[in-house]
This record gives C-alpha cells, structure tokens and sequence, in this order.
C-alpha cells in the first residue's frame, strides 16, 4: 500500500523477505510486500505468515493485528504439482482480532486471505472477486467456505460461478466489507480501530472471536452454553476486577491479559 509504516521509539520490527512485520505498543502490522505473482513467492509467503502468526499468538504484547498487501497477491497464480500453499490459514488461525485495509483490487487468492480476516475495511476504488473458473480452477484457499458463510450461499455461488468482479457499493451491499474509506483516509481509520479494539481486555478479545468463530459451526444451543461456559471464565480474571473497578471510578482500565 505505499504507507511509511515508520513509528516511534517504541516501535519493533522483524524482516523477512515477503512481508514486514511491525508492532507498536499493542498493535501489530502485517505488510505483504507485492507483487505476489508466482508459485515461488507465494510458497515463501505462506511459511513466514505461518512463522509470524505463530509467534504473534504467543506474543501477550499484542491483541490487534492490521493486514495490509492483501491486493498485491496477484490473480492469476498458476498451479502446479508442487505443495498446497496456504495464506489465508495462519491468519485464520490468529485468536487475536484482525482487521484487513484492502486499497485496490483484490482477487483471487488475495480475497481469500481478505475473508480469512476478521474485519475488512476498503478504499472507496476498491473492487473483489474470485475469477478462478475463468482459469479453468475454484478457490483453493478458502474461498468456497468462508466466502459463503459471509454473504450467504446464493451470493458466493454467484460471484464463484459467474468470476464477477464486484464494485465497493455491492461487496458493502452484500456485507463483503465492513466500512467504505477514501484511500487517502485508510490507514488513519484502520489504526484508530485497531486502537480502539487494543484498548479492550486481551482476554476478552480473545474469547469474544472464539464465540462468534467456533458458534458459527454450532446449533444455537450449543452456541449459547459456549458463550455462558466464556462468559464464566471471564470471572476467575484480574482483569475482570480491573474492568469493574475502573468503570466503578469511571477512569480508563489498564488490562493485563490475566
């Protein structure tokens, strides 16, 4: 996306070779430097998104990840024989909430890492789709179920079996993103939500994104006792108290993950 991700003195940094990784106070931010365009880069994308994610989840500093990039994973990537290689997947994977800047067009094996996020906010030019059939392919990375599950079958199957590529007005229309930005205004808007969400208790981040993730796979029932038995949980942390007492004096809590 061409933003200078340079920060303050509190800021950390760790290179690899397809993507920037930076975190700052409580926010980590996940550049994919593009153009991801061949089987080769992709596969390297994949294994260090897998080493970063892994160590982000143990990483107690941070409890919001931003996205960024995910429109320079280019369309088509042929296929060959060698190993599945999977980016969408070590961001699923992620308990921490995610949120994606999408800021061009985004296609291909860059939505299915888009969807894999758990909010999307988009640059008012920004366009969508899954032309995979065109190429005589479906989504491997995804697509086909997490697409679904967001827009609902009727339309997944639609933009999957015709290849469309969907404008900003129809993917917020259909609840393909969450906010439509101008693309001068992304990154600030983007920071100041994942602020916002950092400012919330880890724990409850995290079991909050377990609920909605792990219920969507559940009867409503069992949905609900999921939900309770997250709910108690909640009760035997410090941070609980703190939450308690700093609304009680009505100042801001300091949350410590315990």
């Amino acid at each position: 996306m061409g933003e200078d991700l340079d920060g303050g003195d509190e800021d950390k940094r760790m290179q690899y070779q397809t993507l920037d990784y930076q975190k700052t106070e409580r926010v980590g931010t996940i550049n994919i430097k593009g153009p991801v365009g061949n089987q080769l880069i992709l596969a390297q994308l994949s294994d260090e998104l897998t080493e970063l994610c892994d160590g982000i989840t143990w990483d107690e500093e941070i409890r919001v990840i931003m996205l960024l990039g995910a429109e320079e994973i280019s369309f088509p990537i042929e296929k060959d024989t060698g190993p599945f290689s999977s980016i969408a997947e070590p961001i699923a994977k992620l308990d921490k909430p995610v949120i994606a800047a999408l800021n061009g067009s985004v296609l291909g094996q860059g939505l299915e890492l888009a969807l894999a996020c758990d909010i999307r906010i988009a640059a008012e030019t920004s366009t969508f789709g899954l032309p995979h059939l065109k190429a005589g392919y479906i989504p491997w990375d995804g697509g086909t179920q997490r697409l679904s599950r967001l827009v609902g079958k009727g339309k997944a199957l639609e933009m999957i079996l015709t290849g469309k590529i969907l404008d900003i007005q129809e993917a917020y229309r259909i609840g393909l993103v969450n906010k439509i930005v101008p693309s001068e205004e992304i990154m600030t808007i983007v920071r100041e939500m994942a602020q916002e969400i950092a400012s919330k208790g880890p724990i409850s981040l995290r079991y909050v994104k377990e609920a909605v993730n792990k219920g969507m796979d559940l009867t409503l029932e069992q949905g609900l006792h999921l939900e309770a038995d997250l709910y108690l949980l909640i009760h035997s942390t410090k941070d609980r108290t703190e939450g308690i007492q700093a609304f009680r004096e009505k100042k801001s809590p300091k949350f410590e993950g315990r």
